[in-house]
């Protein structure tokens, strides 16, 4: 059987287009995902369905020994060269395993897409599509859906958590403005987070698209625990997919291939496919099909990294509480980027930090700050041609000036709420930094250096962009440059990083190269 659009990756794209480009009883619809698949939210497992507690969702869902991740391992920085990348593999991708905040990017994200060269991209192009998405339960207006398959909710601050509201009080007595709702296109301050949770569920892309009535069209279907070797090219053109299996491989046809595996797995898949760099192709007795010198370049993310605070005994949580609730986005100094830092405390800190699975043992909180729109850009590369084989990751945090100073601001700010008399109550003190680290601006660099993670935010790697711009991999409906039958469609499109989670802005992408493809674009 050959089918109109095979979809490589059940993520938060890749459900969104199954489930739209399936609307259309005339097409047949193969969505193929590495993960296991669990159709309702009954189904699935404990470790997964939970939505609060690190534990629950770093170290069991997320963790570097899981069936629901990939493993991926990448180099931050020269001091800092082994870090954890957590990626779902799972129907619903990362979504499904997710922190839950459901922050949209700022208007001027989308607009400096289009400024590029991307019209199609503009804010006022992808609104719909973003209202289209959410049903928020706070508020109705003209920048927000109430009627879309994934629940947005935000805490009131009666029911936030006492390091939550120590974090709001002490910024607000700042001078941090008050913000109600974090997804306003003005917004800047302080205030609770959106976040995708219905009940104590985290509601992925595949509960809110992949619902029992989309899963029972005869022209959709949907293979799970399903490896994707490669992209079978033929005289410029994708024509396939090539299925691994314990007794072979499996080729399966299609009018057009989708690949939205996500911004390190889709751009290591054309590679494997033979298109990217050419050099580094014929390096691995690849074939080229097209030389694409940007697939796997500019591979964008927020760089952040987190304070582990300890609490006096009697305020010691289990571990069950809702991990983050409040956030704030505020402008670095001497920034001309609004709202390009991003602070927020977590709550169920383990001694080990957020992925340990085996060490449930509370300690404290979090304080995390984030560079919400770096500078810097880092890369991957193939390590292999073998589909089995990580690729090389280089996150290449901090490397521009800028960057460092940003992050440095943002971690005196973190200590100095700590000062706050509400903090004063609660908190002992950091455990993963000792006074002497923060003596110095030069003190402070170097454990910021060795110390940044990612905020699990890449974005980039197949970047859209006109035929002038020798980096870009796709056009800005998601087509693949130089072959014919083959898209990229997730945040590996994205031109640059969004001041934004990224959950949110990968549905909308679904949202949008659907309405291209049904739109014979």
């Amino acid at each position: 059987m050959t089918f109109d659009h095979i979809i490589i990756g059940a993520g938060a794209a890749g459900c969104v287009l199954a489930a739209r480009l399936s609307a259309d009883g005339e097409r047949q619809v193969l969505l193929l995902e590495a993960g296991p698949d669990f159709p309702t939210v009954n189904q699935l497992p404990p470790e997964v369905h939970r939505a609060y507690g690190y534990p629950g969702i770093w170290g069991q869902a997320f963790g570097y020994s899981t069936r629901f991740g990939w493993g991926y391992r990448a180099r931050a920085t020269d001091t800092n060269r082994d870090i954890f990348i957590p990626r779902g593999r799972i129907v619903g991708g990362s979504s499904a395993v997710n922190a839950q905040i459901f922050l949209r990017a700022l208007p001027e994200d989308y607009d400096n897409w289009a400024a590029a060269g991307n019209g199609e991209w503009a804010y006022e192009k992808v609104l719909k599509c973003l209202k289209r998405i959410e049903a928020d339960a706070d508020f109705d207006d003209d920048f927000h859906g109430t009627e879309g398959p994934i629940p947005v909710r935000r805490f009131p601050l009666q029911e936030c958590g006492g390091e939550h509201l120590a974090f709001y009080h002490a910024l607000r007595d700042r001078g941090m403005p008050d913000c109600p709702d974090h997804n306003d296109p003005d917004s800047t301050g302080v205030g609770p987070l959106p976040l995708n949770n219905a009940d104590g569920v985290r509601w992925s892309a595949a509960l809110g698209y992949l619902t029992p009535e989309t899963r029972a069209r005869p022209n959709l279907r949907i293979r799970s625990e399903c490896d994707v070797g490669r992209v079978v090219i033929e005289q410029g053109r994708a024509v396939a997919v090539e299925i691994l299996g314990e007794s072979g491989s499996e080729r399966v046809s299609g009018g057009e291939i989708i690949a939205s595996a996500g911004a390190i797995a889709s751009p290591h898949l054309l590679l494997r496919s033979g298109i990217g760099p050419a050099q580094e192709l014929r390096e691995f007795g690849l074939p080229v099909h097209a030389d694409l010198p940007g697939v796997g370049r500019n591979l964008r993310c927020h760089p952040q990294y987190g304070l582990t605070v300890q609490v006096k005994p009697q305020y010691l949580n289990t571990g069950d509480e809702p991990p983050i609730q409040i956030g704030c986005r505020y402008t670095a100094t001497g920034s001309a980027l609004r709202n390009d830092m991003f602070l927020h405390p977590g709550s169920c800190a383990t001694r080990n930090g957020f992925y340990d699975a085996a060490d449930t043992g509370m300690v404290g909180f979090f304080l995390v700050a984030a560079i919400y729109l770096a500078e810097g850009a880092g890369h991957m590369k193939l390590r292999s041609p073998d589909p089995g084989e990580r690729p090389l990751l280089d996150y290449n945090y901090l490397a521009e000036r800028l960057d460092l100073d940003r992050m440095r601001e943002g971690v005196r700010i973190l200590l100095e709420l700590l000062e706050h008399d509400e903090y004063r109550e609660i908190a002992v003190g950091p455990l993963n930094m000792d006074a002497a680290d923060a003596e110095s601006d030069a003190a402070l660099d170097r454990w910021i250096r060795g110390a940044v993670e990612t905020s699990h935010h890449v974005s980039g790697t197949c970047k859209m962009g006109p035929d002038s711009d020798a980096m870009a991999v796709v056009d800005q409906l998601g087509k693949v440059k130089g072959i014919d039958g083959l898209r990229v469609a997730d945040a590996a499109i994205m031109h640059d990083c969004i001041r934004a989670n990224t959950n949110l802005t990968t549905m909308m992408i679904g949202e949008r190269v659907a309405e291209f493809i049904a739109g014979g674009r």
